[in-house]
Order: C-alpha cells, then structure tokens, then sequence
C-alpha cells in the first residue's frame, strides 16, 4: 500500500440532518503524504477530528460549488483550527463568490476574533486564508500532485466543478454534483477511483413525502441535476476506472433501503469494485 487513502466524513446529499442520519458532503484526502479537504459540509470539522487529523496543520480546501452541503462549515472549521493553534497559510479553491461567504463569516465572528488576537495573543486569521477562485481546467500542481476541474451539470448553479487529483501513482476523481455527464468519462478514464454522487431511484418518493416543506420543484430538481446510482456505474464502466465509490447519497437516511438495494441498483452496469459510501470510511489507494 502506498500510504494513499481517501477518508469519506460526509456521504449524505443534502443539508439536511435527521436523527440517525449521516452527515453532508466532506472528505479527508492523503496524496503523496499531503493531506487536503474536499467540501466542507456540516461535520466536517468534528469528521476531521476523528480520523486523528490535527487542526492546526490544516493547509488546503477544495470547494465544489456553492450549495451549503458543500461549504456551510467551511468558515467554522477555519475559525476552530485556528483556535486549535493555526499559524500558517490555508489555501482554499473554489468557485466564484466563495471569497463572499468568507467575508461575510469573518464578519459575523470579528468581535471574537478582535478579542482573541488581544487577549490570547493569536495572528490574525484574516491574513491566514487566501481564497483562490477556480475555473475548468488546471487548478493547482504542487508536492506531487495535480489538481484539474471539470465543470459539472448542476442546474442551476453555473460553477460546479468536477476534481482531477492525480500523483505519479494515483487517480482520484470526485464527480461533484452533476448530472450524467458524458465529459466527466474522459475527465475520469482510467481513474484509481471514481467517487461519484447517486441517488437511489425508488427510494425517492418516499424521500419526498419525508421532507414535508418542499414542492414538486425539489423533484424536479434531483431528476435534472444529479445522478441514479445505476447511471454513475456506467459512467464508471465507460470511464474504465478501478474502483467506484457513491457518496453524496440521496437518500442516506432511509432504514427501507440499505447497502443491498445500491448494490442491486448498479449490477447491471458496474462489475467491478463498489464501495457504497459511509461516513468516516477509509478508502486505501
């Protein structure tokens, strides 16, 4: 084993939480001996915390896009790290408008930031983290690894990306949020692994009437911007990729459907290795 590994915190999709639920969208990704974050759904920090990460060596965040699944914790785990003894720069990519959120958190938070820097004696956070905006295309090549973005199809958000991350020895890919997406098969070809969202088809009528507050609009939302879970597996297999990860599950909550059913729903198109995403899963690559 090359010490590579990818950590899934978050599996579920959504920003919803329920009793017995899993959490929202994050992951803990080690490459080349550098450990990096990818979305920052509520749970992250706590999710961080329990795989033995220490905060304060926090470094580099990749936001997907802009639904708060994805980057509603981002200011918290930040501020929590800093706390924990954060003195060097954290680098965070992402989307256009994620500099807002984090101008925006940092004033909700500046009198206790003020008052640590005066009282505890801490370096200002505001000069601890630099937003840099994302498009399609490379994103960053740095210690080894090279970090590329395929922009998905997640109507109607407009930046949502894909992520490439790949080191002399290994693939990766995170599909984001999207829709079938014939460009994400080439993005993806021949990946060490895919971790791809999906939803559970018949489980989505009952999901419906569970969350109670929302229109035939929410329907009409997940059929037109993410993915089955069978259509991921043929993305998968198109792609020719080693191992196939769903995460981002929609539902996660459900007790009438479990691992089975997800298995069951992408036999026809995926013989390979499937891992069907649970929170604080360790993946070894």
């Amino acid at each position: 084993m090359s010490g590579d590994f990818v950590a899934l915190l978050g599996t579920k999709g959504g920003p919803a939480i329920r009793p017995g639920s899993s959490m929202p969208t994050s992951a803990l990704y080690c490459l080349n001996g550098v450990r990096f974050v990818v979305d920052c759904g509520l749970g992250v920090t706590r999710g961080l915390v329990d795989r033995g990460m220490e905060l304060k060596d926090l470094s580099l965040i990749f936001i997907s896009h802009l639904h708060s699944d994805h980057y509603l914790e981002l200011g918290p785990l930040l501020h929590t790290a800093w706390t924990a003894g954060l003195k060097t720069k954290v680098e965070i990519f992402g989307p256009d408008g994620l500099d807002s959120y984090w101008d925006g958190f940092l004033a909700s938070m500046k009198a206790d930031i003020d008052l640590r820097i005066e009282d505890e004696g801490r370096p200002d956070l505001r000069d601890l983290v630099a937003i840099r905006v994302i498009d399609a295309g490379p994103v960053m090549a740095r210690d080894g690894i090279e970090v590329t973005a395929l922009r998905t199809q997640h109507p109607p958000l407009v930046d949502t990306f894909a992520f490439s991350f790949k080191t002399a020895r290994t693939h990766v890919v995170f599909s984001g949020d999207t829709a079938p997406l014939l460009a994400l098969e080439e993005f993806a070809r021949g990946a060490d692994l895919l971790i791809h969202e999906a939803m559970l088809e018949a489980a989505l009528p009952a999901l419906m009437a569970r969350i109670g507050n929302g229109s035939d609009k929410l329907m009409a939302h997940w059929l037109r911007s993410h993915t089955f879970a069978h259509d991921a597996a043929a993305t998968a297999t198109r792609a020719g990729v080693k191992r196939l990860a769903l995460s981002h599950l929609i539902p996660s909550d459900d007790p009438t459907f479990g691992e089975r059913d997800w298995k069951v729903a992408v036999a026809q198109h995926w013989d390979g290795d499937l891992i069907v995403g649970t929170d604080g899963i360790r993946i070894e690559l």
